[in-house]
């Protein structure tokens, strides 16, 4: 019982085990003369995906990648992707807020500390520091459930 509270229910626990860097990459392609100054800024775009995998019962890789690539009209002035992930222990949770768990509360938990990376690598790479607004994992799982029940409905006949 020294799992249990007061009430004999368990304590549901999150905890992160380790947190690591998979791959980081940045690419400055037009390097020295990207870092000239421009007129305008560069169009940036992001792109951003959670996977979960579990290790053991209660042990779960979770893995945040972030892609940002900046361009100046067809010309990539950097691109860079970070592979970031964390190893959860989740015990006592029910089996209805696994999921939400994984892809919403582990990724809010990692988000910090790859926001800093890549602000850290656009800045070594000679720009300003890329700070990455915050991401809502709330929505993002809505529509990936959303996406995959529409994947799931739709029958593909083969030819």
């Amino acid at each position: 019982m020294a799992d249990d509270n007061i009430n004999g229910s368990p304590n549901p626990s999150l905890s992160v085990l380790a947190q690591y860097t998979k791959d980081l990459s940045f690419e400055n392609p037009g390097a020295p003369r990207s870092l000239q100054s421009r007129d305008k800024a560069p169009e940036i775009n992001i792109n951003v995906n959670v996977n979960a995998n579990p290790l053991s019962d209660t042990d779960f890789d979770v893995v945040l990648t972030l892609n940002a690539e900046a361009k100046d009209g067809d010309k990539i002035v950097f691109h860079t992707e970070l592979v970031y992930g964390g190893v959860f222990r989740v015990t006592d949770f029910p089996q209805e807020h696994m999921l939400p768990l994984l892809f919403i509360e582990c990724p809010r938990l990692l988000f910090p500390f790859a926001r800093q990376i890549i602000a850290d690598v656009t800045r070594n790479g000679g720009f300003p520091p890329l700070i990455i607004d915050p991401i809502d994992f709330a929505t993002m799982f809505t529509q990936r459930v959303a996406e995959e029940q529409t994947r799931a409905q739709v029958n593909v006949v083969p030819n």
